[in-house]
């Protein structure tokens, strides 16, 4: 197991939670479903866990899109285990009817959507099919916000329909509504949340080496997810935020270090010429890797997606939250959660070189007392028991 797991009897009802855990078995993706499972768990639920998608999913050692999903499985019966919910999980194989692994068999899994007091669709991973009509309460968690607000604000009829599919829809997009934020919020109610996070499982007292770095783990690089809105084109991909910042570690107080994959030889060199340290994402897969790699931080320093920047969505990051749990200060770009999250110690928001390089000089030189801050963040606004006990009250569970 990941750690003992000292559970409180299930007797508050029985939940689903679908996501990307077999499917995209990279560390990240991992421990977001990890917390929202051990949370829901550690709250007295019967927690299961389901994959029931005809997508194509990745293979946890090539990366590469594939339909043969043994080697999926057998990974998602690890992480599983670590929770000590071995006999928890179903997974259903992309394109086949009449077959599951797991817990149950197909007949079972059917059984389980109609015995379920709830089921929770994180990332709108679970595309849906006509038994999960038989589901008394979809829970919709949208985690990146911005592209369905505008799919409905344009009509796009295929994302109006998924929505409508939910009882309930929740958002990362904590400032959606508010004054300063220009995403449009139209036809749904979107509740706003935020990425939970177990916090004992980053609690950390290794003393950090000397040249420990403010670090972030990131694909450098995306297409096909750009956004027009109003005749103005908002971007996904962070290579176009770092780039703005490519002159900062001559100028910062600490080292700077990206763990990045989806990035060309020429632009690594280029980041390296600029006094970024560059490692590959890749060797972060695994869970323990990713953590590990975290916890070895001196904090984080990281980019937003320009989506949220300017449009100021409030979104926040489930890998900052990790930072965050292991008394790790984070500095990240400004997306608005400063509205809703106090910042200044232990988080701290950047618009610009000046704020970013005062932020730095701040850790650098308090490093104690923003490490103790990040940490009470993580506890009172990040914590899995918190935020997802506030969920589950919102849909009359609790």
């Amino acid at each position: 197991m990941l750690f003992p797991q000292k559970y409180p009897p299930a007797k508050r009802g029985t939940i689903v939670l679908w996501g990307l855990l077999a499917s995209s078995p990279f560390g990240g993706m991992t421990w977001q479903v990890l917390h929202h499972l051990a949370g829901i768990r550690r709250l007295g639920f019967d927690v299961w866990y389901v994959e029931d998608s005809d997508r194509l999913v990745y293979h946890p050692t090539t990366y590469w899109p594939t339909f043969e999903c043994d080697a999926n499985v057998a990974y998602l019966a690890r992480q599983m285990h670590s929770l000590g919910l071995d006999d928890r999980w179903i997974f259903r194989p992309p394109g086949v009817s009449d077959k599951c692994y797991g817990a149950r068999d197909i007949v079972g899994l059917h059984s389980l959507y109609r015995e379920a007091d709830a089921v929770f669709n994180l990332c709108g991973a679970q595309e849906l099919h006509p038994e999960h009509r038989e589901v008394r309460c979809l829970v919709y968690l949208e985690t990146d916000p911005v592209a369905n607000q505008v799919g409905v604000a344009t009509g796009h009829l295929p994302t109006i329909e998924a929505l409508a599919a939910h009882h309930y829809i929740f958002t990362y997009g904590a400032n959606l509504g508010a004054a300063d934020c220009l995403v449009p919020v139209e036809r749904f109610q979107w509740q706003p949340t935020r990425p939970p996070v177990c916090i004992d499982w980053w609690t950390t007292d290794a003393p950090l080496a000397a040249d420990a770095a403010l670090t972030t783990v990131a694909n450098w690089k995306h297409t096909g997810k750009d956004i027009v809105w109003k005749d103005e084109t908002y971007y996904w991909s962070k290579h176009l935020e770092f780039q703005h910042f490519i002159n900062l570690p001559s100028r910062s107080a600490l080292p700077l270090e990206l763990a990045i994959g989806g990035v060309s030889d020429a632009e690594r060199a280029d980041m390296r010429s600029h006094g970024w340290r560059v490692v590959p994402s890749v060797s972060l897969a695994e869970p323990s890797a990713y953590r590990e790699y975290i916890r070895a931080s001196r904090g984080e320093f990281t980019v937003a997606k320009d989506q949220n920047i300017r449009l100021r969505s409030g979104w926040f990051s489930d890998r900052s939250v990790c930072y965050l749990a292991a008394g790790r200060p984070v500095i990240t770009q400004d997306t608005g959660f400063g509205n809703v999250i106090p910042t200044g110690a232990g988080l701290f928001a950047f618009r610009t070189e000046d704020e970013a390089l005062a932020a730095i000089a701040t850790v650098a030189h308090d490093y104690e007392r923003q490490s103790h801050a990040a940490r009470c963040i993580a506890q009172e606004y990040f914590a899995a028991e918190r935020v997802l006990g506030d969920v589950l009250r919102r849909i009359g569970l609790l």
